[in-house]
């Protein structure tokens, strides 16, 4: 008879409790055992000594026996010292799936065709950079011409804001001619 210590679910939906116990390895998974030898309770935070209960000595008894241990029952073996738990190493854990390797080729090729595309486009216009610099010569020619029509501009508007001003300063005096008269008047009424 090979005899495992493993886990039985109990508990309520999504409120998982687990029974470490000894039992049939071919028994179901919750069904009859030979004995209980502890407790699991993976609600709890797991620094609460009440997360994992085991009775050592009695461990220690089935695994004297032959007993195997399932890899979650051989952590807490050997997190309470019982039995040490061999690492293991898994080095294509890491590694991509088939087709994820594919879409990562595929990728590779897209970016070297982008690469390729880029590079020609940057040899065809290392010729047009010569034409377009005479045109670049040309536009500070044709800035010149502004920026000259430009102080005269700002000659021109002095001038115009004098006799803006003239103007403005007459006719006051002119508004206060007529406006003198006025009251003038209007005090002679009263």
């Amino acid at each position: 008879m090979a005899v495992s210590i493993r886990l039985s679910r109990g508990g309520a939906k999504k409120r998982p409790y687990y029974r470490i116990v000894v039992a049939d390895a071919r028994n179901p998974r919750d069904g009859k055992f030979i004995e209980r030898i502890g407790s699991y309770n993976p609600l709890l935070a797991k620094d609460n000594p009440e997360r994992v209960k085991l009775d050592t000595d009695r461990a220690k008894h089935w695994l004297s026996v032959g007993a195997q241990p399932t890899d979650r029952v051989l952590r807490f073996l050997d997190a309470a010292g019982v039995l040490e738990r061999a690492a293991r190493n898994n080095p294509k854990k890491a590694e991509p799936g088939e087709k994820a390797k594919e879409r990562a080729e595929e990728r590779a090729t897209k970016q070297a065709e982008a690469a390729e595309a880029a590079a020609a486009a940057e040899a065809a216009p290392a010729e047009e950079p010569a034409a377009e610099e005479a045109p670049a010569e040309e536009a500070p020619a044709a800035e010149a011409p502004a920026e000259e029509a430009a102080p005269e501009q700002t000659e021109a508007a002095p001038a115009e804001e004098a006799t803006n001003e003239g103007e403005s300063a007459e006719a006051p005096a002119e508004g206060a001619d007529e406006a003198a008269p006025a009251e003038g008047a209007e005090k002679a009424e009263g």
